[in-house]
């Protein structure tokens, strides 16, 4: 008997857009994640979320596999500067992920404060959106994102590349 199941990798799939979240390798923080999965939910989009410490392989993989219209990576535990400037450019590597719009948000460093270095590096190594200043500003430009890459990818065969801020 041979099993039948549905194609994990639709080239053109019909329905609402998709964004894929993921914690980063070394990151075991969960509410983050959940938190901007239901954001993301209510602004429109499907969500595959891959949880924490996701190896850098296997967001790679699963991004390419799940075609998603928005690559959402989050940390807590002040890593997510260097596993970002590791992950993102790996991500960028792939031509399935041409217009993908991919951002990182949260606690990028260690220090326990903003430092606009950090941001910058990450926007130069791939990033569209950077979020780490950890006020309500942060979650209404997330918002924003969120409900564009809805709007411009709903019913849409081809993705539509989305400007931030």
């Amino acid at each position: 008997m041979t099993d039948i199941l549905p194609d994990q990798n639709p080239i053109s799939r019909k329905g609402r857009p998709r964004a894929l979240v993921s914690g980063v390798a070394s990151d075991s923080h969960t509410w983050n994640l959940v938190f901007l999965q239901l954001v993301c939910e209510e602004e429109g989009l499907d969500v595959v979320n891959l949880g924490p410490c996701v190896p850098d392989d296997l967001l790679v993989t699963e991004c390419v596999d799940q075609r998603p219209d928005l690559v959402v990576i989050s940390t807590v535990n002040g890593h997510g500067y260097r596993e970002g400037l590791r992950v993102v450019p790996k991500l960028r590597t792939r031509p399935e992920l041409d217009g993908v719009p991919i951002v990182i948000g949260g606690r990028l460093g260690v220090t326990g404060r903003r430092e606009d270095d950090l941001a910058e590096k990450l926007t130069a190594a791939g990033c569209d959106g950077v979020f780490d200043r950890g006020g309500p500003e942060d979650l209404e430009d997330f918002r924003t994102l969120a409900a564009a890459v809805a709007w411009s990818a709903d019913g849409a065969a081809a993705r539509a590349p989305v400007q931030l801020g």
